[in-house]
């Protein structure tokens, strides 16, 4: 059984939709960071760097921190959606590289000066929207040459979707990108996907 320490962020919803995906059985353990729940002693036990998700395995007794880890470990653990032939492999992890300092970290700055900084920084804004729209053109003219990310479906693409999921949240448009929109309504109409993304429950 895997414990998940999750909240409803886009990095946590990697970890659920993964699960979902590979269908592993799990046990959900919110940790609700607008309550500073991340720092208590219990939590930096789990994950030094007060951070969700989190993952305890009581199979191995293996606890995995950071969202692209726990992607790998689930893969490598189900023999699902990271292939294991060396090019293949190190394609899809180019990719979840790719999310993981480009699009999570320039995503979520536009999402904190956007929605929640006490104070309107046009600069900010502007420097991270054009940044987020950069990087919807980057995955925008990848997807015009594959149906999935690299391919075939994999955590490439369970990795970056719950960030594009976020745009109208950012006030953005996928109109314009047709190709990511194509792949992100595809993605999106995955049953693991949907109940993935509703762990925990928005309610």
């Amino acid at each position: 059984m895997i414990a998940l320490y999750t909240f409803t962020t886009p990095n946590g919803r990697k970890a659920s939709i993964m699960l979902e995906e590979v269908e592993l059985p799990y046990t959900v353990h919110v940790i609700d960071i607008t309550k500073g729940e991340q720092f208590t002693p219990e939590f930096v036990a789990i994950n030094p760097n007060s951070k969700i998700p989190a993952i305890i395995d009581r199979e191995t007794d293996m606890t995995v921190f950071e969202s692209g880890a726990i992607l790998i470990y689930l893969a490598e653990k189900t023999g699902r959606l990271l292939p294991t032939d060396p090019k293949n492999r190190f394609w899809v992890l180019e990719w979840l590289m790719f999310q993981m300092g480009s699009v999570g970290p320039m995503f979520g700055q536009l999402n904190h000066f956007k929605r929640f900084a006490p104070e309107k920084i046009p600069y900010a804004i502007e420097r991270y929207e054009k940044e987020t729209l950069r990087l919807y053109s980057v995955l925008d003219r990848q997807l015009e040459k594959y149906e999935y990310i690299c391919g075939d479906y994999s955590i490439a693409d369970i990795a970056t979707f719950p960030w594009v999921a976020a745009y109208e949240f950012q006030g953005l448009t996928l109109n314009n990108h047709p190709n990511l929109k194509r792949w992100f309504e595809t993605v999106e109409a995955r049953p693991a996907v949907q109940k993935g993304m509703n762990i925990p429950s928005r309610d």
